[in-house]
């Protein structure tokens, strides 16, 4: 953390502050959250309002993870560059711009996809510029803990959409739902602005492309061994409805309902990953344990669905906790390893991997799947955390030490 010149009453008042910043930079993420994950929510009110296919609406509401996966790693670079509270507060607060404009009035669905994919490659400042500006106002041996509280945001973002788009457009419009979001990246991005202070920055010097971290392969071995994690991650929360729907013969509520809860563990999850990883003094280990829980409980999850429901329930709840329990492990490492000069842009480049797996990861498996064959595919998505196990580069960060 960075070091106060004053006395002890200046260092309290900065302690407070890292954790204000703390607490926007998951306001942040969440209002981002929020757009990003809840457009889904709004594709039966978009369907019924413009008798769009599911294929076309479908599309729509991947504009916005499309315009991310463009610019994550330029807004890592502008955060390096010119300071973790403009480029948040700027995107952000576009973004919500942009949203705004798509919630009023009547436009094409073309335009509107475009708005979505304009405002996703906005709201992407947030992702590595939220995770920067942690770094450099926590202590290494607190950014286990900080980073996982900030990774919770993913299912508060997810948790605020499921209860306020439905409701929002069934009464008003899929359109004037999207104020909702809007109105939360724009009230998020003033308070960025105002109230967020950027961390000491290092020597220009260490922007020259001499220092690059990527000249070792030890960065690309993190962001490797982290787009190998997203897979059975994605692999459980894409189908998982559809499997206790169709498979166990639950109604769609009680699914719903059941995995909610599951979310809920998986944010304690990251929480407790990150405390653990602070009191061992290492990511790079527990992420490797992590990796070979998640290939284990993906078996669990295969042999429950060829013996008993019982089995398969449990396992599937495991599943949603380890699987997503590595992620703020891998971005700690990533910024950790490449320092903050370039933290940024190592950021960006690892949530860049993470959403290609992501993106590819229920295709795939949907093919394996086929109609019935879920037992194969679960098996399928424990491959890639064993191959993890294998590529986490843990000797690199007992060097850098």
């Amino acid at each position: 953390m960075a070091q106060v010149a004053g006395g002890a009453g200046e260092q309290v008042s900065s302690s407070r502050r890292r954790w204000l910043i703390l607490a926007l930079g998951l306001a942040a993420q969440t209002a981002s959250c929020s757009f990003l994950y809840g457009i889904p929510f709004l594709v039966p009110a978009m369907r019924a309002a413009e008798g769009l296919t599911l294929a076309e609406a479908g599309t729509v509401v991947a504009a916005p993870s499309i315009g991310l996966l463009f610019t994550l790693i330029v807004w890592g670079a502008a955060a390096d560059r010119y300071g973790e509270r403009l480029i948040m507060a700027l995107g952000l607060g576009v973004s919500g711009l942009l949203l705004v404009y798509a919630g009023i009035g009547n436009h094409p669905v073309g335009l509107l996809f475009g708005v979505f994919l304009a405002a996703g490659a906005c709201t992407a400042s947030v992702n590595a510029a939220s995770g920067r500006v942690v770094m450099g106002w926590f202590a290494k041996s607190e950014r286990g803990v900080a980073m996982g509280i900030r990774q919770t945001a993913q299912p508060l973002g997810v948790g605020v959409a499921a209860l306020g788009l439905p409701p929002l457009a069934a009464h008003h419009g899929f359109r004037a739902a999207v104020l909702l979001p809007a109105g939360l990246a724009i009230a998020v991005a003033l308070l960025v602005a105002w109230l967020v202070t950027d961390p000491p920055r290092p020597p220009r010097v260490a922007h020259s492309a001499g220092a690059s971290p990527y000249r070792h392969a030890a960065l690309w071995r993190v962001h490797g061994a982290s787009a190998l994690l997203v897979v059975p991650q994605f692999a459980v929360s894409a189908f998982a409805p559809v499997y206790l729907v169709a498979v166990q013969h639950w109604s769609a509520l009680s699914a719903g309902w059941y995995l909610a809860v599951v979310q809920v563990l998986g944010a304690l999850g990251r929480l407790g990953s990150g405390w653990w990883s602070d009191r061992v003094g290492s990511r790079l280990r527990p992420m490797r344990v992590l990796a070979v829980l998640s290939c284990l409980v993906m078996l669990l999850v295969a042999l429950g669905d060829a013996s008993w429901p019982w089995l398969v329930l449990l396992a599937l709840a495991l599943a949603g906790v380890i699987t997503v329990a590595d992620n703020g492990l891998g971005f700690t490492a990533s910024a950790e390893l490449a320092g903050l000069a370039w933290s940024g842009r190592a950021m960006g480049t690892q949530n860049t991997g993470q959403n290609i797996a992501a993106s590819l990861t229920p295709p795939l498996l949907g093919l394996v799947i086929g109609d019935s064959r879920y037992a194969l595919a679960f098996c399928v998505a424990a491959v890639f955390p064993a191959l993890a196990v294998l590529v986490v580069p843990v000797r690199a960060e007992h060097q850098r030490d």
